[in-house]
């Protein structure tokens, strides 16, 4: 009975030093370099985005830390925070604190209450793969049948441009509104500026970012002034009815976007307009000049040719007096 009571005491020991090390325990902190190599060389990296003098960070770490075991275990996930980053801006626009989960290089922003453990580690565990997924002018159609509003459901595209840098820091949270649609439609995106330039013009994409819902054989614009992830969600799921309803435009004919194609970048391009004037104007102001020159060089033949006519006939009438 003795040893029985030793070992509970010992058992109730190890507990309270096993809670205290977990409740007192630190994340391993690395700095932008290290951030950036474990991001570009591991599956999956779990960063916690601190600073300095920031009382909520304690509380997004001690999250991370009662959830850390599970993750390591079921995923060989990275667990580490990175404290006053230059790269925290490129995933959340409300900088420090940050949980930002990689997978296999790409972001996907946490948004919900950290305090809620059971939903950060379930958010983790659930979105090992990557949600959004990435369109081009070849596999439009064919994927989404947006313009038949067939069998593969709703779609929810970003167009976004390879030097938009606003477009760069919606990609975390892009990937966040996918995981918390990914039950309900596709969340997509198509780069204007490369691959997507095509797809782009057919549906009159001409800035980025530009979001469209596509839904049934009908597309709506997301022309809401907010990026946040609770806006995109609740435009995919309900909003998007107080948009103005536009019918899918068919995929167009090469000369079809090809008169786009001109029209856009003369729109991109107004030198080319100030440009165009210009020689336009200039070859008027010739042309008239040209018009005048020519006018006054015929006139001028006329009058010589008219003093010779009376030259000659003054001539001719001398020799008639003389004759006399």
């Amino acid at each position: 009975m003795f040893e029985s009571s030793k070992m509970n005491i010992y058992s109730t020991i190890l507990i309270i030093l096993i809670a205290i090390y977990g409740t007192s325990g630190k994340l391993e902190v690395v700095d932008d370099d290290a951030l950036l190599d474990l991001i570009n060389t591991e599956q999956f990296v779990v960063v916690l985005f601190t600073k300095t003098d920031c009382p909520q960070c304690a509380e997004y770490e001690k999250a991370l830390l009662e959830i850390r075991e599970d993750v390591v275990d079921q995923m060989n996930a990275y667990v580490v925070a990175c404290a006053n980053s230059m790269l925290v801006k490129l995933y959340d626009p409300n900088k420090e604190p940050s949980i930002v989960y990689f997978r296999h290089g790409v972001p996907l922003l946490y948004v919900d209450s950290v305090y809620n453990e059971e939903l950060l580690l379930h958010t983790i565990e659930n979105n090992q793969e990557p949600a959004v997924r990435e369109l081009n002018d070849e596999n439009f159609e064919h994927i989404t049948q947006a313009a038949s509003g067939a069998t593969t459901g709703d779609w929810f595209v970003m167009f976004y441009a390879t030097n938009c840098v606003e477009c760069q820091r919606l990609q975390a949270r892009w990937e966040t509104v996918g995981s918390k649609l990914k039950r309900r439609l596709n969340i997509a995106r198509v780069n204007r500026q490369t691959t997507g330039q095509v797809t782009s013009r057919r549906f009159g994409v001409v800035e980025t970012p530009t979001f469209i819902l596509f839904r049934q054989g009908k597309m709506y614009r997301y022309n809401i002034p907010k990026y946040d992830v609770a806006s995109f969600v609740t435009f995919a799921n309900d909003w998007y009815k107080n948009a103005r309803t536009e019918t899918v435009p068919v995929p167009k004919t090469p000369f079809d976007d090809l008169t786009i194609q001109i029209a856009d970048y003369l729109r991109e391009n107004p030198w080319l307009w100030k440009l165009g004037s210009i020689a336009v104007c200039i070859g008027v102001i010739a042309s008239v000049i040209l018009r005048l020159n020519a006018g006054r060089v015929a006139q001028k033949k006329k009058s010589v040719k008219k003093e010779k006519a009376e030259k000659e006939k003054t001539e001719k009438s001398d020799k008639a007096k003389k004759s006399k």
